[in-house]
């Protein structure tokens, strides 16, 4: 089913984790499959010098993420606007057909990470998210990681487990 590039990057997945302080995060997710990526970026000179993601999903979805870093890493700002989710196919020499909406997610992630870059630099900035719920444990008294369910602090707001970012809400 998955070809043997498609598969050294879901085994092997190339620049995985968290940018701190990133110049831009995209994030994107695909409820029809329930994939979700993050992408950050380091830009200098109006190229991308580091680029991680965060992709909890199917292997075509990992696979796609850490493809679409090898693509876009050192990439100019107006090169890498132009990556389109069939760059990223191709470079993986295939998806299979019903995971093809996988290779989309890349793409709009990065895209959205550029503009948030540009929005940043632009001074636009988007507001913090409104919690409108309580904060409410589902687990008794204690708190854990919504993404990977291990126990946390009240106040933690980033998951050392698995690298998460959980400034918007922990469980």
């Amino acid at each position: 089913m998955y070809n043997e590039t498609v598969m050294d990057h879901f085994r092997n997945p190339r620049n995985v984790g968290v940018l701190e302080n990133a110049d831009g995060v995209g994030e994107v997710g695909n409820p029809i499959c329930g994939d979700m990526m993050t992408v950050y970026l380091k830009i200098k000179d109006d190229c991308i010098k580091d680029i991680k993601f965060q992709t909890f999903g199917c292997g075509s979805a990992i696979a796609v993420s850490s493809m679409l870093t090898e693509i876009a890493k050192g990439k100019s700002l107006k090169e890498a606007k132009n990556i389109t989710n069939m760059d990223v196919a191709d470079a993986l020499e295939g998806l299979p057909t019903n995971k093809l909406h996988c290779s989309n997610l890349g793409a709009d992630a990065l895209q959205l990470a550029i503009k948030d870059y540009e929005n940043k630099k632009a001074g636009i900035t988007k507001p913090a998210p409104i919690r409108v719920e309580k904060h409410e444990h589902t687990h008794g008294d204690k708190c854990y990681c919504p993404y990977c369910d291990i126990e946390i602090q009240e106040d933690v707001t980033f998951c050392e487990a698995c690298q998460s970012n959980l400034e918007e809400h922990h469980h």
